[in-house]
């Protein structure tokens, strides 16, 4: 008699938070759009020869919210400054002006509605450091509203190339000597062994390199940004929806607080010195590829999911499975809150985030071509974040779920 009354009790619990959450049994929208969203950057944006209003009101389209493009002049950046103003794009500037003279180019653009930041270099080298340090400040002189911004190089770059003794060093001190408002890196980690599909696998050390500049950029109090790769060369496919789910949603639960994609517009293979194909928008015919459509979506779930992402904390973040990526701790204990967790599959990444008062429990299938089955139960008041950001009580949801490739399950709890 006993145990019944306390599963009617935790039943009555259920359907009463369902009532107050759910509105009587339909999810409350109100929060589902959020008023700020996690910024999305194509790299190599729209081309500079397409700098028209029409080409950067397709990019919000996608959901892409900033834009860096390689121009040749400063007029031509210019020319796209006002086009992206007029679609509701923010832009990086990058030209030749921008380093020869830094302090008259900045002046130039600092006040142009359109501008997010000024782009000083790709992947340098730890000789590049001090130089990158003086020419961020002479901008900063002028322009001290709008940031700098140096991208990283990933962690299979050669020691020789990094300049340092280890990888961390090489993150650790581009923090300390380039001022910078958040750390940005790139890790393209789905390479293809043969041209089969099933021939594709991980590189071994990505989540490796997402703890070390996770843990750097939380030690220097700064966010960083990460890549998802969306066009193809090289030993890089095609992206499949669910390899770029992967991508995005593993960068996301480590913290990310930018995601980037390279590229948006496909680069010219015959200048760039490789055969890249396939990205959103082909170089050839400047028009879109099923890529582009994959970003489109991806960007939605981005934007609905920002509510859960955007200013979290990371409070832990572990890995299930047989074996577990290198660099990684393994999970130990149940999070807070939750009762039964158990998986099938290749593994799992269990991250914990805090929030406004809340915790959030996100679970990535790090396997990016089989599903994987996750049992879940929870104490009363679980609550289950579905894919719009809307919310509604786990407790309506059987307890084993199957998570689809790359793809995540997403529960929150108030703190308490």
């Amino acid at each position: 008699m006993q145990q019944q009354q306390q599963v009617f009790r935790q039943i009555l619990a259920g359907f009463l938070l369902w009532t107050a959450v759910a509105g009587l049994g339909y999810p409350q929208p109100a929060e589902s759009q959020p008023r700020e969203q996690i910024p999305v950057l194509a790299w190599y944006g729209v081309s500079p020869e397409a700098s028209a209003v029409e080409r950067y009101i397709e990019l919000r389209e996608s959901g892409i919210t900033h834009n860096l493009t390689f121009f040749s002049t400063e007029d031509e950046l210019a020319v796209a400054l006002d086009a992206a103003e007029k679609a509701g794009i923010k832009m990086f500037a990058a030209c030749p002006e921008l380093q020869s003279d830094p302090e008259k180019t900045a002046n130039r653009f600092k006040d142009h509605p359109a501008l997010a930041g000024y782009h000083l270099a790709d992947e340098p080298g730890r000789a590049s450091f001090p130089m990158l340090g003086e020419w961020a400040r002479k901008i900063q002189a002028v322009d001290d509203k709008h940031c700098c911004y140096v991208n990283l190089f990933p962690n299979y770059a050669p020691l020789w190339a990094l300049g340092t003794e280890s990888y961390r060093e090489h993150v650790r001190l581009s923090i300390e000597e380039v001022p910078t408002p958040f750390v940005s890196f790139d890790y393209y980690p789905v390479v293809e062994e043969g041209a089969a599909p099933d021939k594709r696998i991980l590189r071994g050390t990505w989540y490796e390199n997402l703890e070390v500049v996770s843990d750097e950029s939380r030690k220097a109090g700064k966010p960083f940004w990460a890549f998802a790769l969306t066009v193809a060369h090289g030993p890089y496919p095609i992206p499949t929806p669910a390899e770029l789910r992967l991508q995005v949603y593993s960068n996301l639960v480590y913290g990310a607080q930018g995601i980037q994609y390279f590229t948006y517009w496909t680069p010219n293979p015959e200048t760039a010195g490789y055969d890249f194909h396939h990205g959103p928008i082909d170089f050839e015919t400047a028009k879109r590829t099923e890529v582009y459509d994959d970003i489109k979506e991806m960007n939605r779930e981005i934007k609905n999911l920002s509510r859960v992402f955007l200013n979290a904390k990371v409070v832990s973040i572990a890995h299930t499975g047989g074996m577990i990526p290198q660099g990684t701790q393994r999970l130990e204990k149940l999070p807070d809150g939750i009762t039964t967790l158990e998986f099938e599959g290749e593994g799992a990444i269990v991250s914990v985030l805090e929030k406004e008062g809340k915790s959030y429990l996100v679970l990535v299938n790090r396997d990016f071509k089989n599903t994987m089955k996750v049992t879940i139960e929870g104490e009363p008041g679980l609550l289950r974040v579905l894919k719009d950001g809307t919310m509604v009580p786990a407790s309506v949801y059987i307890s084993t779920m199957t998570v689809a490739p790359g793809d995540i399950l997403i529960y929150c709890r108030e703190n308490q």
